[in-house]
């Protein structure tokens, strides 16, 4: 049975209000939601979900089928404080790989829900590719334990940005899906629209990094409304896989330039260094 609608839960707060009157508007909006909640569970019945992988039938719209569900290779420490990648054995608190050592970032930390590789890679696919942005809300409630580090109620969640060209084309911009549904259960500030993407850069696929690098480089901006409160502020971007960095490592040289304090990176996935290729995304 779907979890949107399960074992009648809403009877016992239903009978224990029974004998206490309710404001029509009240009432109204009771029983549209009892509604809701039946024909959730009569559409899940009709149309049962199917995994995004293997096309398993699932519980629930956006959910993993249990075999793909135990492939996903999700992070847990221990992790480089800096890159978030996992660590081989256990170094201490605030231990830094050797990639982040040799080369750190601009950025202050990155987190992710998942290594890049087996569904992870077929989601991400599926999610910015293929137009399913039902994988959306799956994908942040994957992230929310990575979030959860990062975000305070003082921080800005802010997406890496689509050039316009880019997202007519689209038609949605899949980081800033990721922002909103990872926003709905962190205190941290969404903000949409706080960097914008100037020109339309190249895919990254097939680059290596140095090229990567230049592709992106003078080709983001901080929003005219972004601008006073970027000073001393604390920004989370959000995307939906990390591989070289060079994207938000450009984000960060901009919020940094422009004051900030201290930028964070939050996505997905990630690839670990010892698997970087060319072709990653």
């Amino acid at each position: 049975m779907s979890d949107k609608f399960s074992s009648l839960e809403w009877l016992p707060d239903a009978v224990d209000r029974a004998e206490q009157p309710l404001k029509p508007s009240l009432r109204k909006i009771k029983v549209a939601s009892h509604l809701r909640r039946g024909l959730h569970f009569v559409l899940d019945a009709l149309f049962p979900h199917s995994c995004p992988i293997c096309t398993d039938l699932v519980q629930g719209e956006g959910g993993l089928c249990l075999s793909c569900w135990q492939t996903l290779e999700l992070i847990s420490p221990p992790y480089c404080e800096r890159l978030g990648v996992p660590l081989h054995y256990e170094l201490g608190p605030n231990a830094w790989s050797a990639t982040a050592l040799v080369n750190p970032p601009d950025y202050d930390r990155a987190r992710a829900a998942a290594l890049y590789n087996g569904p992870a890679r077929e989601l991400v696919k599926r999610f910015k590719f293929y137009g399913e942005i039902r994988l959306s809300k799956f994908l942040a409630r994957c992230m929310l334990n990575a979030a959860a580090e990062l975000v305070e109620a003082e921080s800005f969640l802010v997406p890496v940005p689509l050039h316009s060209s880019r997202l007519r084309e689209r038609t949605y911009n899949q980081s800033a899906l990721l922002v909103k549904d990872v926003g709905r259960h962190l205190s941290g500030q969404v903000l949409l629209d706080g960097l914008v993407r100037t020109r339309r850069t190249n895919q990254q696929v097939g680059l290596k990094r140095r090229a990567r690098t230049a592709n992106v480089k003078g080709a983001f901006v901080i929003a005219d409304h972004f601008l006073p409160k970027v000073s001393g502020a604390h920004v989370v971007l959000v995307d939906d896989v990390l591989t070289t960095g060079a994207t938000v490592e450009e984000c960060a040289r901009v919020l940094k330039a422009a004051g900030a304090q201290q930028v964070d990176v939050l996505v997905f996935a990630l690839v670990h260094p010892e698997n970087m290729s060319d072709d990653s995304d």
